[in-house]
């Protein structure tokens, strides 16, 4: 059952295009329930039936071994749902027992954003001594906070995506998205990014052959869980509450830009959004804020 899972994920990664992350995702749930049932049909997927994915589903509903939320459950329902369709177009089954299986309806959260207060609260926590990392760490917070950019995009860029003649920058986006994009820049993310290239990053480099943006103190690229560390630490230093990601930076980006008159439409653009649908949560988020105030 395993070799057909792992067929599956590389269709996914080979033909689909999906990003290392979501196959990760399809992996612990396609492997979760194969554990399920394995046992229980000696490999068999023809043997898989409609009451047997419900009896899987409802393992997870009650908490066996371990109870998991409405989001999650959807979430592992709808790689079943994909994997099983992958089956039938493979001819490996006849019938498809995922076919009216309901996913469990999960109420969408609106994304979590942080004041212009707090942002700057960051941004000055960075700028205390002109340290390399510290360069490094203030041009990261000014870039996302002026791009709205996914932290991965932020990791995967290199020196010459920074345009400084255009006061662009250049972002290669998720491949179910927008593929490139130019994103422009305000004034203090250059001026930061200029600081930390010049004064930063050469302090940082061990290779002159690098061309990664951001490096870490061993001068190779930064990783997405480095630059979560470099935030996190800024977050509790300032004495910030709530949590705060790279993806909070991104949803404070939009969600502050289209509440000083950005239209929907530019700001899907910024964000790489292929779907203008994905960018109108944040009508919501401002439309709440708004009436709270």
């Amino acid at each position: 059952m395993n070799k057909t899972v792992q067929s599956f994920l590389t269709f996914l990664e080979k033909e689909k295009g999906y990003t290392e992350n979501t196959i990760a995702a399809y992996r612990n749930d396609l492997n979760q329930f194969t554990t399920f049932a394995t046992p229980k049909v000696q490999g068999d997927w023809m043997a898989v039936n409609k009451p047997f994915v419900d009896e899987y589903v409802t393992t997870l509903k009650d908490g066996k071994p371990k109870s998991y939320s409405s989001s999650t459950i959807a979430r592992k329902v709808a790689a079943l749902k994909s994997f099983f369709h992958y089956l039938i177009a493979e001819g490996i089954i006849q019938t498809d027992p995922t076919t009216t299986l309901d996913s469990p309806k999960v109420k969408k959260r609106l994304p979590r954003t942080i004041s212009i207060k707090d942002i700057n609260k960051l941004l000055s926590a960075t700028t205390a001594n002109d340290a390399p990392k510290s360069r490094r760490d203030h041009a990261i917070l000014e870039l996302l906070y002026a791009s709205g950019m996914r932290v991965t995009e932020l990791v995967s860029l290199n020196v010459d995506d920074v345009d400084f003649e255009n006061s662009t920058v250049r972002v290669q986006g998720k491949k179910s998205g927008i593929k490139e994009r130019f994103i422009p820049l305000n004034a203090e993310a250059l001026q930061a990014l200029q600081v930390y290239i010049d004064e930063g990053r050469k302090r940082l480099m061990r290779s002159p052959k690098e061309t990664a943006l951001f490096l870490n103190h061993r001068g190779q690229r930064l990783t997405r869980q480095g630059s979560w560390l470099i935030i996190k630490r800024y977050v509790e230093e300032v004495g910030i509450s709530n949590k705060v990601t790279p993806h909070t930076l991104r949803h404070s980006f939009a969600a502050h830009k289209l509440s000083h008159g950005k239209s929907l439409q530019d700001i899907q653009k910024l964000l790489g959004h292929a779907n203008i649908s994905t960018t109108q949560v944040y009508t919501h988020l401002v439309q709440n804020a708004e009436n709270e105030g």
